[in-house]
């Protein structure tokens, strides 16, 4: 056994979920299986995004991102269905309970991803044993297929789960990358956005090997430190713990969705920005935090994607104060072309409990009067299970956003 635990080095497993979203609607409606599903933002409009598909539907070319239009073009059997988050939430928890069973050093990274550090597991057996043991309770309890990469860092563990898909266990030590990691093309590394890639092409890089063995002074010209940072992930060094509780360091808090059609309309985009304020405040106030910037995402009718950033004066935590900064960045930056999707982040965040208002004379009755209101409206919420307010001046869009949040993932120690 002691050939699997090394005493200077660590057992790193990193469990990704196969086609997650598709693959929780099919444990729920078993009718499904077999079949090729998307799931999709839009799925009455035709240039709805395509958020994930089943792997039957991926035979026929249907991918991440890609409209719903083309995606039905391709596969013409293709279903497609709106996304359902709280179901999506709690199989993810269920997940995260069977990993941390086997080990408290658990990191969640997404909704349907986390890494494991085994290390200190030898008396329940090997590690390709204790893998196979949390796929089959994964497979057999929720009814979902998952991947394990075994490694002994992060970065080679998250190469390995993607190795095999779907149901793959892959093991990838540090004598096996120059075999297994270094053929393989540059833009499948992780931690390499196709920008990267095209930059990294022109210089020659065409595989992970290359970039492996590549001068290191000619990368940090093109990247700066990122450049060697690469290299030593290609070379397979990575000394990032499995942290627990990185989760709660999330830097900042947003949401975007994908309006049903592109539009130049004013009234339509404060409507959605406001909603975008609404999720932003609930979340911030759950966190109980407070943000001295805020970001606003513009993606227009031809992919082109546009942020903007406001530093305040003071930290905020309301919808109101949200809704107008972001409203100002985007009177100050729209192009006047046609907006496909909208997202507000909130950050520089601090916690509530932990920030002074330094209030003046002339700003104290304000703040005061204010807080009398939020008060009023978070009693009226309580009293009533929504905010009478926001449902009289906002129209609901659902729980449909493209960017699926993180500051969840912590909720399957709760219990």
């Amino acid at each position: 056994m002691s050939k699997w635990y090394p005493k200077n080095g660590r057992v790193i497993f990193h469990v990704d979920m196969n086609s997650f979203y598709a693959s929780v609607e099919m444990a729920f409606d078993p009718s499904l299986k077999g079949k090729p599903l998307a799931i999709a933002g839009n799925p009455e409009e035709r240039r709805g995004i395509v958020v994930t598909s089943s792997y039957e539907a991926r035979k026929y070319g249907v991918k991440t991102t890609m409209p719903v239009g083309e995606a039905k073009r391709l596969c013409p059997d293709l279903i497609v269905m709106r996304p359902n988050f709280e179901r999506y939430r709690t199989a993810s928890k269920e997940m995260f309970k069977i990993l941390s069973d086997v080990t408290s050093i658990v990191q969640p990274v997404s909704i349907d991803e986390g890494y494991m550090d085994i290390t200190q597991c030898e008396e329940q057996g090997s590690p390709p044993d204790i893998a196979e043991r949390i796929q089959r309770r994964i497979y057999e309890e929720l009814d979902l297929p998952c991947s394990i990469g075994i490694a002994p860092n992060k970065f080679l563990a998250k190469m390995a789960s993607d190795m095999k898909k779907p149901m793959g266990i892959t093991i990838l030590r540090l004598r096996d990358i120059e075999k297994k990691l270094w053929p393989l093309p540059i833009e499948e590394m992780y931690g390499v956005g196709s920008k990267t890639a095209d930059k990294l092409k022109k210089i020659n890089i065409q595989t992970i090997g290359d970039l492996a063995n590549h001068p290191v002074l000619e990368l940090k010209q093109l990247l700066g430190i990122n450049g060697e940072r690469l290299q030593n992930r290609a070379n397979g060094m990575d000394q990032r713990p499995v942290d627990p509780d990185a989760v709660h360091e999330f830097k900042s808090i947003g949401t975007s969705t994908t309006l049903p059609q592109d539009t130049t309309e004013d009234t339509e985009v404060r409507a959605v920005l406001r909603r975008l304020s609404n999720k932003v405040e609930a979340r911030m106030k759950n966190k109980k935090v407070v943000a001295k910037n805020v970001q606003l995402m513009i993606r227009y009718h031809d992919r082109k994607t546009v942020t903007r950033s406001r530093q305040l004066k003071e930290f905020i935590h309301t919808s109101d104060d949200l809704f107008n900064a972001a409203i100002q960045l985007f009177d100050q930056h729209w192009s006047l072309d046609p907006v496909r999707l909208l997202g507000v982040t909130a950050s520089d965040l601090a916690e509530q409990s932990q920030v002074t208002q330094q209030l003046d004379l002339f700003n104290y009755k304000e703040h005061a009067d204010k807080e009398k209101l939020y008060k009023a409206i978070d009693d009226l919420t309580d009293k009533y299970g929504k905010n009478p307010f926001k449902a009289i001046s906002v129209p609901s869009e659902g729980n449909v956003t493209t960017s699926f949040q993180k500051d969840f993932l912590d909720d399957y120690k709760k219990e």
